[in-house]
């Protein structure tokens, strides 16, 4: 097993809660694939018993059987402040397959529960297991979700819901949190069990030359750098980006009040209880290098078994201003793709900066303006580009894309092979809340199509899929708005 740490200051066993008259909402046969499990031909589980596992009611499907499932305990900031001890509140590994941790959310009390139910909603369950797969089908590093297995049993929130599990698996979910819960008791012994599994399981490389600890940090924080930047580049906010939700893998994990920008806002709040705006979709990649410096400061024990503590505290300052770097490279990188530019000039980085305030001051849509730049030749006259006309402050804008189509001619791709190509970075289908929204109303009904069939668009976000041209467009002005919180 990836996470094969024992002991019960690092994780206790935790049987699911059964989950009664469960039923198949969402199943992912791409996910099943990875994971070995045969399908019917509807592209459900030939064994039928993987739908009692995926509802926590028991642990065996056929020969596999699933003999130790687990919570872990880890720490972490929570916007901005030490929140002490947390943990798998609500969910529990259930083990792996294929070298994949397979867990289930929602599946009941942990050891770590606290106060709450270890429950999950229906509501969250929809957007977490949609989310999963869209966010793996537009290319970002993310957990899967292999299912979405619902039930009648009854959840308190704001309001009464009905429970839901969504199992997802992940390479490991192993946190900056679990390194900070070390940290914070003072274990050396338990952080560099966890650095050492990390380095053998999934970053060899380290080993390669001195200070293994020192790289792998510098590794876990190149892997988030490139993550964030390519959030800003499809438009996703994290919602609750705290040191515990951050993958020590460089993976999108945990989505509760995540959102797509819809129409641009570069400050965009996705979660409304993220009352300061910590997490507005302009402060990401701030927020994530501050995470890295939580993850600095828990690994500075690591470093001091080698170094002393001044040169532990060199090093890790040094290696923490890479991020910064490697997040700027990233970001110039994938705007200048999404932009159809193959190479590099001097006004690049100016070229991208005004159109994004262009499109912040008229609220643009993010993802239909990026995707209808394909369709901009070499010679267009200015006249013909119709997208200036959505925009406010016409002079400027005609200004803005009589440089862009000047500057597409030092380009040596012709139109039609740049369009090919910016149609495969910039997505057409993203998973907007008022289709979500749509799905869940629809789900809360007992009809589970609208959930299914935006699986099936969001898994090909890049292709036209004319018969699906709806899904597209940007929200109606009653839906532009939709509250997202951390309640789950």
């Amino acid at each position: 097993m990836p996470f094969n740490l024992r002991g019960d200051d690092v994780c206790r066993p935790t049987p699911p809660t059964p989950l009664p008259n469960p039923y198949w909402v969402a199943f992912s046969p791409s996910v099943a694939k990875l994971l070995g499990v045969e399908l019917r031909a509807n592209n459900l589980p030939k064994d039928p018993e993987w739908l009692d596992v995926l509802a926590g009611n028991q642990l065996n499907a056929g020969e596999l059987i699933f003999s130790n499932p687990i919570s872990t305990v880890y720490s972490g900031h929570q916007f901005g402040s030490w929140a002490g001890q947390l943990g798998d509140g609500r969910t529990i590994l259930l083990g792996d397959i294929n070298n994949l941790e397979l867990q289930l959310k929602g599946a009941g009390r942990t050891h770590y529960s606290r106060m709450g139910d270890g429950r999950a909603v229906l509501r969250s369950s929809i957007r977490e297991f949609l989310c999963s797969e869209a966010m793996h089908a537009l290319g970002l590093p993310t957990s899967r979700a292999l299912a979405l297995v619902g039930s009648k049993q009854a959840v308190r929130r704001e309001t009464m819901e009905t429970a839901a599990i969504c199992s997802r698996i992940a390479p490991s979910f192993i946190r900056v949190g679990h390194f900070e819960h070390f940290a914070s008791l003072q274990n050396v012994v338990r952080l560099k069990e966890l650095a050492d599994l990390l380095i053998a399981e999934f970053y060899p490389e380290c080993l390669a030359n001195k200070g293994p600890y020192l790289n792998l940090f510098k590794e876990i924080s190149a892997r988030n750098a490139k993550l964030v930047a390519q959030w800003q580049s499809v438009g996703f906010c994290h919602g609750v980006l705290n040191s515990d939700n951050t993958s020590v893998l460089g993976l999108t994990i945990d989505y509760g009040p995540f959102g797509f920008l819809d129409q641009f806002q570069i400050d965009h709040i996705c979660n409304h209880s993220d009352h300061g705006g910590r997490y507005a979709y302009h402060r990401q990649p701030q927020i994530m290098y501050w995470n890295m410096a939580c993850l600095a400061s828990a690994m500075l024990p690591l470093l001091e078994l080698e170094h002393s503590a001044e040169e532990s505290q060199d090093l890790l300052r040094s290696a923490l201003e890479e991020f910064s770097v490697i997040y700027t490279k990233e970001w110039h990188q994938l705007f200048r793709s999404k932009l159809g530019l193959q190479s590099k000039e001097d006004g690049d980085t100016a070229l991208i900066e005004r159109l994004l305030q262009a499109m912040h001051d008229s609220k643009i849509d993010f993802t239909n303006f990026f995707r209808s730049l394909s369709n901009i030749k070499k010679d267009s006259m200015p006249i013909e580009i119709l997208q200036k006309d959505e925009f406010v402050d016409r002079e400027n804008i005609d200004q803005w894309f009589a440089d862009y189509v000047n500057r597409l001619q030092s380009e040596l791709l012709n139109d039609a092979e740049r369009n090919g190509l910016m149609n495969q970075v910039n997505p057409k289908y993203i998973l907007r809340n008022y289709l979500a929204q749509a799905a869940i109303e629809k789900a809360q009904q007992d009809d589970f199509s609208e959930v299914q069939k935006l699986h099936q668009i969001l898994m090909h976000p890049f292709d036209e899929q004319e018969t699906f041209e709806h899904y597209s467009k940007s929200p109606p002005v009653d839906m532009q708005a939709i509250p997202v919180s951390c309640s789950s």
